[in-house]
């Protein structure tokens, strides 16, 4: 059950209307790395999980998602202003002022509609994890890019809390992917000594390589 809540996660402001900055910010709605792909992953991935701790991480996680993708177009849609007016912005980022009247739309920064292609689900848990920790990392590159081109100090102040909540995420999936390691497909595969061997195929390569895992293969260069 989801129920809604007028007040918002943290308000949000603009110093002013900045209708190319909006048009750049559509790629944390609407994008491969943006906030409605993340909430939906997480609580598509979430319908399977066993484990009753780590399915209520995941459950709150996305809702938190859902309220940062709140965040950020309510942002849009102060940055957008109150005027529709296509030579404000460039190529690629017009559609707002042309097809939907100054409204947040699941499109990225090019225009291009959101598609659960971006979602990743595999039903085995450390799997899932792993991705989730790379989303929330690859969310962060993305907030940290959008934050150096924008000089509105509430609008920075927005994305510094959300890159903030980005790394508590990040932090909690890898804490939760520490206490189910050993399981899944962690505890199927990987278990042999195959699992050890470093295939050393760069010629000539450095004596002392740090990724010397295990042992070299035999039979492979040194």
């Amino acid at each position: 059950m989801f129920q809604h809540e007028k007040k918002m996660l943290r308000p949000v402001a603009v110093e002013k209307a900045n209708p190319q900055y909006a048009a750049l910010l559509q790629e944390q709605l609407g994008g491969c790395n943006g906030e409605v792909k993340a909430a939906m992953q997480y609580m598509a991935q979430s319908f399977r999980i066993k484990d009753k701790e780590i399915k209520d991480l995941f459950m709150d996680i996305a809702a938190e998602e859902l309220c940062h993708m709140e965040m950020i177009a309510e942002t849009i849609s102060l940055l957008n202003g109150h005027n529709v007016d296509a030579d404000a912005v460039f190529a690629g980022g017009i559609q707002a002022h042309v097809a939907l009247g100054l409204s947040p739309g699941l499109v990225n920064a090019s225009g291009y509609s959101w598609t659960a292609d971006y979602v990743t689900v595999t039903g085995d848990l450390c799997a899932d994890l792993l991705a989730d920790i790379a989303s929330e990392q690859r969310a962060k590159v993305v907030y940290e890019y959008l934050y150096r081109q924008i000089d509105d100090k509430k609008v920075k102040d927005t994305i510094d809390f959300l890159l903030n909540r980005e790394e508590a995420h990040n932090a909690m999936f890898r804490e939760a992917f520490n206490k189910v390691r050993e399981s899944g497909s962690n505890r199927d595969f990987g278990t042999t000594a195959d699992a050890q061997w470093y295939f050393n195929l760069s010629s000539p390569s450095p004596q002392n390589s740090e990724f010397q895992y295990a042992k070299t293969a035999p039979g492979h260069f040194n």
